[in-house]
């Protein structure tokens, strides 16, 4: 297990609907003042990270979506520690033009900027604004040749760049980000692509939620293939966090939300990232395996478990962390609330318990 405290962050709701496609109630709003609020309260709370997304079209309950770069601008400008993971999509971002505007970004905010590449789930947004739909493993490699010129246009002057997405001819951006070497670049998947692609350039590859042994065998395929290429990545898991007083109460707020799932919305969504997952050469990809009651919360995150009373997701949180996890992306039915109670609850438990592992493994 890792000497270094496990990370939190929290997924940004500049997407309308919350984070479950159900109609249970969510106090919680996709508004810039909301968000401001919502980003004082993590970062006071001990969340180092917060997740911008990125939807290009409605669907799934999420009919009004806000660019992420921009929202992520201005939450960096309501706080002071908080760093903002801004997702973008290959295809509709040019690899010069976001390494601009993140560089640009990570100066106006004193070096608090990242960024999650995002390889692409949703064919219907990529014909809506008239993008080309490539194949799974594809899509993946021009992933990799994207994260490639990020890194070569922040860390070189004079790039140049041969791909085959890509090309670049002796570019020199200035000025480089003020992070050295350059910003933290995450990334998602769970196919044979994703996981290789991150052993190779990735600083941070998330995960859906999954079973503790899922986690577990992902983890140690990823870090296996890392160090054959001399590379290291860290592990982030999604979870949907239930925290409640009891554990009846946690459990009576999941079964409503699944009581209360929107179904044609919740089949919409499957069909489609089902698709996209089954694409994968070996049929590994996300929600490949995800069951309809997993699905309406939309990257499995009832799967991880944190549902239940503070000192119940406290002891999972730290068996992640046993299991080789070094972040964990929370989301929440009532954004600003649940935040502030995971900040006073469950932290203070988190970080006893990871006190009292150390203190066992350096006297074991």
């Amino acid at each position: 297990m890792s000497c270094e405290d496990i990370k939190f962050a929290y997924w940004v709701p500049n997407v309308s609907g919350g984070l479950v496609i159900s109609k249970i109630e969510q106090r919680t709003s996709w508004d810039i003042e909301y968000n401001r609020k919502l980003a004082q309260i993590a970062e006071n709370s001990g969340f180092e990270y917060a997740l911008s997304q990125i939807r290009f079209t409605a669907g799934y309950g999420a009919d009004n979506q806000h660019e992420p770069m921009l929202f992520s601008a201005a939450i960096l400008e309501a706080t002071k520690k908080l760093k903002l993971i801004t997702a973008i999509l290959p295809g509709p971002w040019h690899p010069a033009v976001a390494a601009k505007q993140l560089a640009t970004l990570d100066h106006v905010s004193g070096g608090r900027t990242a960024v999650n590449i995002v390889s692409g789930w949703f064919s219907g947004e990529f014909r809506a604004i008239g993008e080309p739909w490539l194949d799974h493993d594809e899509r993946y490699r021009r992933s990799e040749e994207f994260i490639q010129v990020l890194k070569g246009v922040w860390t070189q002057n004079n790039f140049t760049f041969r791909g085959n997405f890509y090309q670049f001819n002796d570019y020199t951006l200035k000025p480089k980000p003020l992070q050295q070497p350059h910003p933290e670049i995450f990334q998602g998947g769970s196919s044979r692509a994703a996981r290789d692609m991150a052993s190779r350039v990735s600083d941070w590859y998330f995960t859906n939620g999954n079973t503790p042994e899922g986690h577990q065998t992902q983890i140690d395929d990823i870090r296996e293939k890392a160090k054959q290429n001399g590379h290291a990545v860290k592990i982030g898991v999604n979870a949907f966090v239930i925290a409640r007083d009891t554990e009846e109460e946690a459990q009576s707020v999941l079964k409503e939300i699944i009581d209360k799932a929107d179904p044609q919305a919740v089949g919409g969504f499957a069909h489609e990232v089902k698709n996209a997952g089954a694409a994968s050469p070996e049929g590994e990809g996300n929600w490949a395996q995800s069951t309809l009651e997993d699905l309406v919360q939309y990257n499995d995150g009832f799967k991880t478990n944190l549902i239940g009373t503070p000192l119940q997701i406290a002891e999972r949180i730290v068996n992640l962390k046993r299991l080789g996890v070094d972040l964990v992306l929370c989301g929440f039915l009532h954004f600003q609330e649940e935040v502030a109670y995971f900040g006073e609850k469950i932290l203070p438990l988190v970080r006893d318990l990871e006190k009292e592992r150390h203190k066992t493994s350096a006297t074991g």
